[in-house]
């Protein structure tokens, strides 16, 4: 499901992917699962809200390598168009 992630349109970063949201520019979000509940939850709720799918099977390392970035990362939005 990561294959390919780094090409597409998309945001990282909860704080990106929360602005994403709000703005109707988010298709699906991936939560690292290993990432601090206290910090991800509110985004899981604002996807709940929106209907946004959210998928939670991947590590911080995991999800930072796919998107592209030399870091991890907790959330990474794809845009929809």
């Amino acid at each position: 499901m990561l294959e390919g992630l780094a090409t597409k349109d998309k945001v990282t970063g909860l704080k990106q992917t929360r602005r994403a949201i709000a703005a109707g520019r988010a298709g699906k979000i991936f939560l690292a699962r290993d990432a601090d509940p206290l910090l991800t939850e509110p985004v899981l709720e604002l996807c709940r809200l929106g209907n946004i799918p959210v998928e939670q099977s991947y590590t911080v390392q995991q999800l930072g390598k796919a998107a592209g970035i030399s870091v991890g990362t907790a959330a990474v939005a794809l845009l929809s168009k």
